[in-house]
């Protein structure tokens, strides 16, 4: 048989799963030397590999300088999406594991929101208390991730704020919680039993990029409408603890929900949030896949019916 020269436009892309986590850590730290370190490896072999990655790909994905490096305008797409192919291949990985755990009695339950108080936590240790032979799996993450996650069958329930159905996912409504300023001790608005949003106004609020930060911002902005009217709103790309360290540490305020509070941050108060005729809420419900037919699911969802039958709605 007469070889056939495959033509160069025809070659697939030479690109594995370990080029785009070395890419992910070096664009998350802003070195490749310090990513090098996390990882466990040789500087050279890091560089070498995110070479090779530009090349298959034909895009500059770091402007490298002697103070680290920093993704360009094309790197940060493609970074982007190299974050959601790991997410779904590290999803991919935790279904298999699943799927075979299950047979043993396993539930996993992805959420956005804290377990150090209110009514997730106090659900959970319900539910335990009926099921102590199921294995409980917990899993906070972005809501992007939970949503793959679920659809996917790694998790089989999400517990999130709002109560907009997910794609191809059954809903039920379940509780509300307050909202609640983070502030400073000291702070002239701890003087006060609660805080309305217009005396937000002046001040520097901090939320976290993750949620429930979006929805937060997004109250945030219902109630104070007018952009002049708006406080200076910092998002920072960490956890809700550490917002809360940031706020501890006086660089400004926050918004969190009363699931927060239960684990205290030495030097913050919380003062209820007020329209000036009733507090603020935000709404959370469960999502799951209708052919999901885990029996710890099913055990879950008549607990939380039984709960919250009539849950509250958010102003």
């Amino acid at each position: 048989m007469a070889n056939v020269k495959r033509r160069s436009d025809a070659r697939p892309l030479a690109i594995d799963l370990q080029q785009l986590r070395f890419a992910v850590a070096a664009a998350d730290i802003g070195s490749f030397r310090q990513a090098a370190d996390v990882l466990r490896l040789r500087q050279s072999q890091l560089s070498r590999s995110v070479r090779q990655l530009e090349h298959s790909i034909g895009v500059v994905v770091f402007e490298r300088s002697s103070g680290g490096v920093k993704p360009t305008p094309g790197g940060r797409e493609f970074l982007r999406t190299a974050r959601t192919i790991l997410e779904q291949v590290d999803t991919l990985v935790s279904s298999t594991k699943t799927t075979r755990r299950r047979e043993i009695g396993r539930l996993a339950v992805g959420f956005c929101t804290s377990l150090s108080a209110g009514n997730l936590r106090a659900t959970l240790l319900d539910f335990k208390a009926h099921f102590p032979r199921i294995e409980l799996h917990t899993v906070e993450r972005s809501r992007t991730h939970l949503t793959t996650a679920l659809r996917n069958g790694a998790l089989d329930i999400l517990v999130v704020t709002g109560a907009t159905p997910l794609l191809e996912s059954q809903t039920l409504p379940l509780w509300s919680e307050r909202i609640l300023a983070a502030l400073p001790e000291g702070h002239p608005l701890t003087t006060r039993d609660v805080v309305l949003w217009t005396d937000l106004r002046n001040q520097k609020v901090l939320l976290s990029q993750y949620d429930p930060g979006h929805e937060l911002e997004d109250v945030l902005i219902s109630k104070l409408p007018l952009p002049d009217d708006r406080p200076q709103i910092e998002r920072h790309d960490v956890s809700r603890s550490i917002i809360k360290s940031l706020v501890s540490m006086g660089l400004g305020v926050s918004l969190v929900t009363e699931s927060d509070i239960g684990a205290s941050c030495a030097g913050s108060v919380y003062r209820e949030l007020s329209d000036g005729i009733r507090p603020s809420y935000l709404n959370f419900s469960a999502h799951w896949r209708d052919d999901n037919e885990n029996p710890a699911l099913h055990g879950l969802l008549k607990l939380l019916t039984q709960r919250y039958p009539s849950p509250a709605t958010a102003e």
